[in-house]
C-alpha cells in the first residue's frame, strides 16, 4: 500500500490482508480534509454525549495533522480508503489536556530513556467500528511500544468505553500480542450537575 509520504512506513495487519497500516509523520494539506470528515464522522455524536469536551476543534485538528511530533497510525482498506486514525506521540507538550509533569514523576526511568508516549485519540469510521481497523491500529501502536520498552497513557470517555468497550478491546490486542505489560486506572474525573426544582427555581429577582 502507497503511503501518503515518502517517510511514511507500512505494516502488515497480520492476519488483516484487507487493510494496511501506515505510520504517517504529516498528512498533507490537500488531504486533510478528508480525514477531518472522517473524525467528525466518528467523534461528532460525542458533544452530545460527554461532559467533557471530546471533539478538536477543526484548527486544533489540524495542527495534530500536520505535526510531525505526533505519529498517525493509518487503516487503510485495500483500495487506499483511510477508515480509521490513531495518534501517539512522546512529545507529551503536544497534548494540551494531560500534565507531562503526571508522567515524568510516575516513571522516572522511562523519562530518562525518551520513552513515555501518550495516544491522543483513536477513531474508526463508524462503518468500520464491528471490522478490524481498531484492531490492526492499535496493534501497530503495541509493535512501537513494546520495541521501547515504553510506558503510554490514554484515556477513554465512558460513553465510547461503555458503548463500545474499548479498554477491553485494547486488552484483548495486548493479551494477543503477549506483550509483558501491567495496565492500571491511573487517574479519574467525576462530573456533577444539579438541577433546581419547585417554585423558587422559576423565580428571578
Amino acid at each position: 500500500m502507497t503511503a501518503l509520504r515518502s517517510d511514511s512506513i507500512g505494516r502488515p495487519t497480520g492476519g488483516l490482508p484487507e487493510l494496511t497500516v501506515t505510520i504517517e509523520s504529516t498528512i498533507p494539506d490537500d488531504r486533510i480534509d478528508m480525514f477531518h470528515l472522517l473524525y467528525e464522522e466518528a467523534f461528532g455524536p460525542l458533544r452530545a454525549k460527554a461532559i467533557a469536551r471530546q471533539v478538536l476543534h477543526r484548527s486544533e485538528f489540524r495542527e495534530e495533522m500536520i505535526d510531525p511530533r505526533v505519529a498517525k497510525h493509518v487503516a487503510r482498506t485495500a483500495t487506499g480508503e483511510p477508515i480509521g486514525v490513531t495518534t501517539l506521540t512522546k512529545h507529551l507538550e503536544t497534548v494540551p489536556w494531560i500534565s507531562p509533569e503526571y508522567f515524568v514523576a510516575r516513571y522516572p526511568e522511562h523519562a530518562a530513556r525518551g520513552a513515555i508516549y501518550y495516544a491522543g485519540f483513536t477513531l474508526v469510521a463508524p462503518s468500520a467500528r464491528q471490522g478490524a481497523a481498531f484492531h490492526a491500529m492499535i496493534k501497530s501502536v503495541v509493535q512501537v511500544l513494546v520495541a521501547e520498552r515504553a510506558a503510554v497513557g490514554w484515556d477513554i470517555c465512558s460513553y465510547n468505553n461503555t458503548r463500545f468497550s474499548f479498554a477491553d478491546s485494547i486488552r484483548a490486542v495486548l493479551d494477543e500480542q503477549e506483550a509483558n505489560v501491567e495496565v492500571a486506572v491511573e487517574d479519574s474525573q467525576t462530573y456533577y450537575a444539579a438541577r433546581f426544582t419547585g417554585i423558587g427555581a422559576t423565580k428571578g429577582g
